[in-house]
């Protein structure tokens, strides 16, 4: 199967292409003494989509957090845009543009909606910040109808619309969207993947991962297949074809491809 190009047989990153935002070269991550990626590559290309899929327990969310600088990785090169950032701090990847929306709802439930978007720009003039609040009401319409209202008091769609609102008004070069489907009636996902391709349509490079596969494979250029860890399949979306197989919960014997 065709791959993503990643590393070179002489070692040479995929962060040498001009078009790569981030690639992972090699990197193995754990957690204490549990091992959860194994020598994991592929790279993220400007302006594309890429689709993690795989089991639950699979790694996506690990690869995602070293992604987004919250666990380092325990060998490999993490590169974006070029930089060697393997180990760095979140705080500094996010001032570089890399914005994670985590699974789950990352909100502070005591603050109103318009309190919640307003934290990440504090330090932006007042004109920059209405802006961004406007894009962000532009793009979540429910959003602006209850920008008084308590986070808390949301639905749970619409706290997950709220937490993504949150990273997008960052403006941020990649966006790490982590289980966004997670728990939601299929309408509230529909409105979360329209507002996917807006972003992208901005020029927002994605990463979305998901363990319920079918949004993110309509939504991705690329995919990446991880099974217990390994990368077990990657390559452009349109010539990958059928990846039932390698998806069930039995073709996880089967390994790593090569």
């Amino acid at each position: 199967m065709t791959t993503i190009p990643t590393s070179s047989p002489n070692g040479a990153h995929a962060a040498d292409d001009g078009d790569v935002v981030m690639a992972l070269d090699h990197v193995s991550a754990a957690y204490g003494p549990f091992k959860a990626l194994f020598d994991v590559s592929f790279a993220v290309r400007e302006g594309r989509s890429l689709a993690l899929i795989g089991p639950n327990g699979s790694g996506k969310t690990t690869v995602a957090r070293v992604c987004s600088g919250l666990l380092a990785p325990t060998s490999g090169t993490l590169r974006f845009e070029g930089a060697d950032v393997t180990g760095e701090r979140a705080y500094k990847l996010a001032r570089r543009g890399v914005a994670h929306a985590p699974e789950g709802r990352s909100v502070f439930a005591s603050l109103t909606v318009e309190e919640n978007l307003q934290l990440s720009q504090l330090r932006r003039s007042r004109p920059e910040r209405e802006e961004a609040l406007a894009g962000a009401y532009e793009m979540f319409p429910r959003l602006g109808e209850r920008r008084r209202q308590a986070a808390g008091l949301l639905s749970g769609g619409e706290q997950r619309m709220l937490s993504l609102a949150r990273v997008m008004v960052e403006k941020p070069r990649l966006l790490i969207a982590d289980e966004l489907s997670l728990g939601l009636a299929p309408i509230i996902v529909n409105e979360v993947y329209d507002a996917l391709k807006v972003i992208k349509a901005a020029g927002t490079t994605l990463v979305i991962i998901e363990q319920h596969t079918s949004h993110a494979l309509d939504a991705a250029d690329d995919i990446v297949v991880l099974v217990q860890g390994h990368v077990r399949v990657a390559g452009p979306a349109a010539e990958l074809g059928d990846l039932s197989q390698v998806l069930l919960p039995g073709s996880a014997h089967m390994g790593p491809s090569a």
